[in-house]
């Protein structure tokens, strides 16, 4: 795909939120709008998403439009009837029969993001359906208890779909998260993180141009389960926090403005053995975390701030800027906040006293470890990002294309190397993996990469080894790179269980 190709990805964008919001997008596409000029209030309640069973699901994906922020609407595309999908909850061992119905102007297909179907049911690209049609998927959910997603995979099209809506949560129970009495009820969390940008009128803009083409569509303002900087009303007790960063391309770097430690119990593909604390976690695309924090002992009143706190940009200089940010403008970007630039998020606002907090358990799930000697084979992957083009192993994508061949039932270590001057959060379809080592740039796995995942962090000159086992399905399957900007323009291969 040339960059001529990807410019059109801004104007289906643009024709599928109405001739209106078009020239809206267009008046700002090559500036930016900033939230001090929108000037829209803030303390938006947090939406919360219908919870639905994945038994005799259909899910349609549609133009709506809903209020994004106090007295400012936006069209945007939607599976349900609010800025994100309604929220599949399902148990370990249940039977899905979901039915995607496309009514947009444009081909779509649903990805179930860290659930292991059947390669018919993955949501590749080559599968999806036009206009007035319809997919079936039918699946069992394998997965232990965790927070998975499910989004749109449309063929050089999931960036603008997502950023739009086409995006919802996917919680998986089991007995064994049952038996550690976790917060639940009014006291869990779900939340979808993004930063949007948004047009004169307030209504959402998605036209990439300049810059956004490679290092991703960054913007200043944040959203929250498709609401901007809500405002979410707490008791003083102990909450579960269930994260995933949904954003085109920024990283967030999670912290509360009390500099209040978390208490991560879990990550992309369930619990961890134990839970750990720390002062941030650092999360890219498609990434989650399982959190504790707990409001006891705040007074009514008290305002605490979901934050994405500062960091130096990778592969610039300084924090939220730097090499970064200075291309970004000189490549005509928009002048949205740089990478790790600090962004606030969200805010808890105490209304009352609670319960007494539980402490949190000692001791989580039993996790199987595979050891480095247990792989049969290791295989090498390159990411790069120059020349408006963006790679793996040097090639981009190519629909029917194989890539690789690996056996059913293997054991591998495969290694990601991140040679270009981007991060990319690198997603695996079909498997879960478990992070052996870290090499070059931040030289260590963190906390939250000891569990089982499905989708890792790789900064410019980092070299990140992960381990698998291939036993899921037999199938043609996807790595990629999960900037949304970056999958969108080719970085992306197929490889085939056999």
């Amino acid at each position: 795909m040339n960059r001529r190709d990807f410019l059109g990805i801004g104007a289906t964008a643009s024709s599928l939120l109405g001739p209106t919001s078009a020239s809206l997008l267009a008046a700002c596409a090559t500036r930016g709008t900033r939230l001090a000029e929108l000037q829209v209030a803030s303390s938006w309640p947090l939406y919360r998403p219908e919870f639905v069973s994945p038994e005799g699901l259909t899910l349609t994906a549609r133009h709506a439009t809903v209020e994004i922020a106090r007295g400012v609407s936006s069209p945007i595309l939607t599976w349900g009837d609010g800025p994100v999908g309604p929220t599949i909850e399902a148990r370990t061992g249940q039977r899905a029969t979901i039915v995607m119905q496309n009514e947009l102007d444009e081909p779509t297909i649903a990805h179930w993001h860290g659930l292991r179907p059947p390669e018919s049911a993955d949501g590749h690209p080559r599968l999806q359906v036009g206009r007035g049609e319809r997919y079936v998927y039918e699946f069992v959910v394998r997965e232990p208890a965790g927070l998975y997603w499910y989004h749109s995979h449309a063929h050089a099209r999931t960036a603008p779909q997502v950023y739009l809506g086409l995006a919802g949560l996917f919680v998986v129970r089991d007995d064994v998260e049952k038996a550690l009495d976790l917060p639940s009820g009014p006291h869990e969390l779900t939340i979808v993180l993004q930063d949007k940008r948004q047009d004169a009128a307030g209504r959402l803009a998605y036209v990439p141009v300049g810059h956004d083409l490679m290092e991703g569509f960054l913007s200043d303002g944040p959203f929250v389960n498709g609401v901007r900087f809500p405002r979410i009303e707490v008791e003083a007790a102990r909450y579960r926090l269930r994260v995933l960063a949904a954003a085109n391309a920024r990283i967030f770097r999670l912290g509360l403005s009390t500099g209040t430690p978390l208490t991560l119990i879990g990550g992309d593909a369930g619990l961890l053995d134990a839970p750990v604390e720390v002062p941030s976690i650092d999360l890219g695309t498609g990434e989650r975390a399982d959190l504790l924090i707990d409001f006891a002992g705040h007074e009514p009143g008290t305002v605490v701030r979901l934050r994405s706190l500062p960091f130096r940009s990778p592969g610039g200089m300084g924090m939220g800027g730097g090499m970064m940010g200075r291309g970004r403008m000189m490549m005509g970007g928009s002048g949205a906040s740089a990478q790790g630039a600090e962004l606030d998020l969200a805010e808890f606002v105490v209304t009352r006293g609670g319960p007494r907090s539980r402490p949190a358990p000692s001791r989580l799930a039993t996790l199987e470890r595979l050891p480095r000697s247990s792989a049969a084979r290791e295989r090498t992957f390159r990411f790069d990002s120059r020349m408006m083009m963006h790679t793996i192993n040097g090639r981009r994508f190519e629909m029917e294309r194989v890539d690789e061949r690996v056996p059913f039932g293997a054991i591998e270590i495969w290694r990601f190397i991140n040679d270009g001057p981007f991060p990319h959060p690198v997603h695996m379809h079909a498997v879960h993996f478990q992070v052996l080592s870290r090499s070059g740039g931040r030289a260590r796995v963190f906390p939250w990469e000891r569990g089982w995942k499905d989708t890792v962090l790789v900064f410019p000159g980092e070299s990140v080894d992960v381990i698998a086992r291939f036993d899921s399905h037999r199938g043609m399957f996807l790595l990629h790179c999960h900037n949304l900007e970056h999958e969108d323009m080719g970085m992306m291969m197929n490889f085939q269980i056999e």
